[in-house]
């Protein structure tokens, strides 16, 4: 989960350090340390971490924010784990941030300890998914998430009606629930003078997070599951015929679609992305506000998601518990996550509330309870066939075929460029003939 890197100064790696504040409390205790080191690759959690939660008296947290994109976050995490053992008490990184991409490359790791064995123990309310994801080989609990991702299509209610007739999400649904219909009703946006999708990469993550095989098998062969390239069918016939853009899906040109110029219809992502990623939109002068719904659209699939991992070394070990316990099961930190930041949350118990509440509603979507959607589509999440190089992979793949789609080099030499990408980070695994 990238969730825009431009929101931070790119290439740069930002510390930052605050005291007390928040909502939750806990830590501080004897013997415990007194810098909390936490590292993170946006200020997403952060943001959420300075709100919702009390820092113990006596305690300074210490932020290193290093953007994701070409693994430059991976990197410097991974130096700093690597120095855990030497770092001085005050060095010592206490919980570091990880997504769904490359979790498993940390949580089946020494890097990561048992959260159990902290005082981490019920996960009643969070979702199954989260806490497999989380979890070693050995089903070793390392870490938490303070939201579920299920996502969703993202649709203009203007286009929708002038394409489609209705803006109405079951309507909508009736119309996207499958492929063939998507595709069909891309021609009928660009009869109309719309973009289907903003970005070349917009239905990757649909079709990838269905894959029925992981990027790399179990003799480490590198393989394209029939998803990956069905999606890769799907945009050739896309930008062939002008049914979307080809910048990719961080790129301006994708994210100025989103003001209320704008002539793309779908987007698609969590409830993270609307309101993380989509601040044009909600841009007050050039945006469009209001004018957004959600249904599941042609495939049910996640993107992303943040988990906080306990990181081994950690000398402050009952503050780090603390945080873990105050974003799954403190209701009133959950429920302000939903109500006030538009999060869908990881408490079952805290999202089913506003999914049954007749009165609550996102002013984004145009009052649409947004939550009553995600409860829903959260029951289709799978975390299937992963593994530790998708992120790289996923990008990798993405920017050497946007060269395609750009008109700068051929199919077939974007995908040996690929290959050639994937033996130059990963060298051992064995590459198609």
């Amino acid at each position: 989960m990238k969730k825009i890197v431009a929101i931070i100064l790119a290439g740069v790696m930002v510390v930052a350090s605050l005291a007390a504040c928040g909502g939750s409390g806990g830590g501080g205790a004897k013997g415990q340390g007194k810098v909390f080191n936490i590292y993170a690759w946006n200020e997403e959690f952060k943001g959420f971490f300075e709100k919702y939660y009390t820092v113990p008296e006596g305690v300074e947290v210490k932020w290193t924010i290093v953007p994701s994109d070409n693994g430059q976050y991976q990197d410097a995490l991974d130096q700093a784990l690597a120095n855990q053992g030497s770092a001085s008490a005050d060095e010592k990184v206490d919980m570091f941030l990880a997504e769904a991409d490359y979790i498993l490359k940390y949580t089946n790791s020494d890097a990561t300890q048992d959260v159990k064995a902290l005082g981490v123990t019920d996960f009643s309310n969070a979702y199954q998914y989260t806490v497999q994801a989380a979890s070693d080989a050995n089903g070793v609990v390392k870490g938490v998430s303070f939201q579920c991702c299920p996502s969703a299509l993202i649709y203009r209610r203007s286009i929708a009606k002038d394409v489609l007739g209705t803006d109405d999400p079951a309507e909508v649904q009736a119309k996207l629930d499958n492929w063939d219909k998507f595709n069909a009703v891309a021609k009928d946006a660009k009869d109309k003078g719309y973009y289907m999708t903003a970005s070349f990469a917009s239905t990757y993550r649909p079709f990838s997070n269905n894959a029925s095989s992981p990027w790399v098998d179990a003799d480490n062969k590198l393989q394209i599951d029939a998803q990956i390239q069905a999606w890769i069918d799907q945009t050739d016939e896309f930008v062939a015929n002008g049914y979307t853009l080809t910048d990719g899906i961080w790129d301006e040109g994708t994210t100025a679609q989103m003001f209320k110029d704008g002539k793309t219809m779908c987007f698609f992502g969590p409830a993270w992305y609307f309101n993380f990623s989509m601040g044009n939109a909600q841009d007050p002068e050039k945006g469009c506000y209001g004018d957004w719904a959600i249904c599941e659209g042609p495939a049910a699939h996640f993107w992303g998601g943040t988990w906080l991992l306990a990181a081994t070394g950690s000398d402050n070990t009952e503050m780090l518990a603390d945080i873990m316990n105050t974003f799954i099961n403190n209701e009133e930190v959950c429920s302000k996550l939903v109500e006030n930041e538009a999060q869908f949350s990881n408490n079952q118990a805290v999202n089913a509330k506003y999914a049954e509440d007749p009165n609550f509603g996102n002013d984004f979507l145009g009052g649409q309870n947004d939550t009553a959607v995600f409860v829903e589509l959260a029951k289709n999440i799978k975390f299937e066939n992963q593994t530790i190089y998708d992120q790289l992979l996923n990008e990798g793949l993405q920017n050497n075929l946007q060269e395609y789609y750009r008109g700068s080099i051929d199919k077939d030499t974007a995908m040996k460029n690929f290959y050639t990408y994937v033996s130059e980070k990963y060298p051992t695994i064995v590459l198609p003939e």
